[in-house]
């Protein structure tokens, strides 16, 4: 295991807002705060407004201890809000406000140095809608040691040219199968087989690492050539919502801070997805306890 291991995330930090309440959320958020719970070093790039939804935003994140010294504030721009819709088997559709401070993320010598220094610098395609957050992330990828893409499409927030873009600077890239779907009918992609898919994705965009979900039936992980499986965890879905995000931050946690192995690691990112996804709520407390518990299932 490493003994010490950095991470920075970039992107929306907003608030879903569902019939019942709202709870703080933005997929790059979750995921560091999860990152943050399993004992990695984290800090988050983002930008908030001067309202009063942002002090409520930097309360709520103080409670999680996390470093905000590379959230910036937007003079005229307000937090970011979503509203959030759940169906019957409790997935989410979002509804995303535009703009909010996020699409404002200005390129700073303080989160450049951060950049720098990071091990990790993990994104997602949300942020990238606007120009200058847009423009704020290519710089800081042309500074990241090692850079992990959060595919994570929300129609009509995306440009399936700038989506591979990204995925050619990334040396590790996270999606779920529709996801899949859309990357291989856009790059003209003949294999059938999922592993046929990601060698042809892989060598397209030189890519090392590529994972997909697969929703209830777990997920794949293709590494150097070789496509490793899990079938997930069965659990009684309460929201999906922070499911894939809390996914990813236990891949790479395993993958990078405590060293295991593919199938060791995925084993274990399907567990804290499928209790994430058993629990309301994006950042609900979950210990190793409990994710070795379900890994025994």
């Amino acid at each position: 295991m490493k003994e010490s291991l950095n991470a920075i995330c970039f992107g929306e930090i907003l608030w879903d807002v569902f019939p019942d309440g709202k709870a703080l959320g933005g997929a790059p958020l979750n995921l560091c705060l999860r990152m943050k719970s399993l004992g990695v070093t984290m800090q988050m790039i983002s930008r908030l407004g001067q309202d009063a939804l942002a002090e409520e935003t930097r309360e709520a994140i103080q409670k999680f201890r996390l470093d905000q010294s590379l959230i910036q504030e937007d003079p005229a721009l307000e937090t970011g809000k979503v509203e959030v819709t759940l169906d019957a088997s409790g997935s989410a559709s979002y509804n995303i406000k535009k703009p909010v401070a996020w699409d404002a993320i200005a390129l700073t010598d303080k989160n450049k140095n951060a950049v720098q220094q990071a091990d990790l610098f993990i994104f997602g395609s949300l942020a990238a809608r606007s120009n200058e957050s847009s423009k704020t992330l290519n710089s800081l990828l042309q500074l990241a040691d090692y850079a992990i893409f959060d595919v994570n499409l929300r129609a009509p927030h995306y440009e399936m040219e700038t989506l591979i873009e990204f995925m050619k600077q990334a040396q590790m890239i996270k999606m779920n199968d529709e996801e899949l779907e859309e990357v291989v009918a856009h790059l003209n992609i003949t294999g059938e087989t999922i592993h046929e898919q990601l060698a042809e994705i892989s060598k397209h965009t030189a890519t090392e690492i590529i994972c997909v979900t697969l929703g209830a039936k777990g997920a794949v992980l293709y590494q150097n050539g070789t496509l490793v499986s899990n079938s997930g965890y069965s659990t009684k879905v309460i929201d999906t919502v922070g499911a894939g995000d809390s996914f990813l931050a236990g891949l790479i946690y395993q993958l990078f801070k405590v060293e295991n192995t593919p199938e060791k690691a995925l084993a274990f990112a399907c567990a804290l997805g499928a209790l994430v996804a058993g629990t309301k709520g994006a950042n609900a407390p979950i210990t190793s306890e409990q994710i070795e518990a379900k890994m025994r299932e």
